[in-house]
């Protein structure tokens, strides 16, 4: 792909090398094309290593294994399960699917975040109503740990199931340890335009061999062990194929090469762009690394003279796709009668938070396009 103004430049597009072209080769060479396989149990086991967990599942998605995550945790018609509201949608769907009700709650403005100082007030007054909520969905937000000690501390205090949501976070650490592995479970996304992709993907990850056992099993149909096919349980069609187990295993290789490229990507934009008027980027928080997977910023726009969309758009009209932070759960029509503590923190990030190209193959060239189109607008 060559560099030139008329390139498409994507937000996060996939960055692909050989080692996974040779995993997929030897995956058709040995005609393990159907889903499970030795790259399964091999992405699995490298997968747990790199991310310090004893078990994991490979699974179809990472919807996939928060709906079993949640499942397993009880969750059921009736019950509550607590989720950020600055969040994508399938952060809160399975809850909704399985016959719960999502309650959000804000963010906090040092990491983008769940709000632990709300969190302990909702859960305060929860519990002096014998009224606790079944769990509590974690997310990881833009690549960027939540406050994990102060969530850990209530959810144990409470005996509230915590589940982290790190679809957005693998190859972010908090206080030197990867996300995804201080609640009873975590779930990851390899979706086509994370920071790792198997096209498409997912990974359950717990300490618990039993709970991954469960989960395997959910995962295939719920097939009972028995020569016919024998099932004393409803399951589902969510384990992960042996082809792209393979890409994943190539992925995963060069996982910390690609963290090192998008957090330089945030380094360029902030030297560039940091100084503006009105400019301020999503911080680092003090507990632990940012894998930028995503360089996300807002504008003030009195500071700056524009606001969010019209910088959008522009770099929209130079074929540079650029997209708004996430739109809160708690705004989103199909939640409209979902209960929400607070808010207004998260309304005021998606009202003026601006998502950059942040894949980990952008080129210089690229990332100069990029910052012109950005202060043609800003800085004129």
């Amino acid at each position: 792909m060559t560099d030139n103004e008329f390139e498409r430049i994507y937000l996060s597009p996939p960055d692909i090398g050989d080692a996974e072209r040779r995993y997929v080769t030897e995956a058709f060479d040995t005609n393990w094309i159907a889903p499970l396989g030795p790259h399964v149990d091999a992405f699995e086991a490298e997968f747990c290593e790199f991310v310090g967990a004893r078990h994991a599942a490979a699974l179809s998605s990472g919807t996939a294994a928060l709906h079993l995550a949640l499942r397993l945790a009880g969750v059921g018609p009736g019950e509550e399960v607590v989720v950020s509201t600055l969040t994508f949608v399938a952060s809160a769907s399975p809850i909704v699917q399985l016959g719960a009700r999502p309650i959000f709650i804000d963010s906090e403005r040092t990491s983008w975040n769940l709000d632990p100082n709300r969190l302990a007030d909702f859960l305060r007054r929860r519990a002096a109503d014998n009224r606790l909520p079944k769990a509590l969905v974690a997310v990881h937000l833009y690549g960027q740990c939540a406050d994990l000690d102060a969530i850990v501390d209530l959810c144990q205090r409470y005996e509230v199931t915590l589940i982290e949501d790190a679809a957005e976070a693998l190859g972010a650490s908090y206080r030197g340890r990867s996300p995804g592995v201080f609640g009873e479970s975590g779930i990851f996304s390899f979706n086509g335009n994370k920071i790792i992709t198997t096209s498409g993907g997912g990974m359950f990850v717990s300490d618990d061999e039993a709970l991954v056992e469960r989960v395997r099993k959910l995962a295939t149909q719920a097939r009972d062990p028995a020569p016919h096919y024998e099932h004393s349980e409803l399951g589902y069609n969510y384990r992960m194929s042996n082809v792209l187990a393979g890409i994943g295993r190539g992925q995963l290789a060069s996982l910390s090469d690609k963290v090192a490229a998008t957090r330089r990507n945030f380094e360029v934009y902030f030297d560039a762009l940091g100084g503006l008027p009105g400019v301020e980027f999503m911080p680092e928080a003090k507990w632990g690394r940012h894998s930028r997977w995503l360089t996300c910023l807002t504008i003030d726009p009195e500071r700056a003279g524009v606001d969010r969309e019209t910088i959008r758009q522009a770099m929209v009209a130079q074929n540079i796709e650029a997209r708004p932070v996430w739109k809160p759960m708690h705004l989103q029509p199909v939640f409209q009668d979902a209960e929400t503590i607070g808010g207004e923190v998260a309304e005021d990030l998606f009202r003026r938070g601006l998502c950059l190209p942040s894949g980990s193959s952008l080129t210089k060239p690229q990332l100069r396009r990029i910052i012109k189109a950005f202060r043609e607008v800003v800085a004129p």
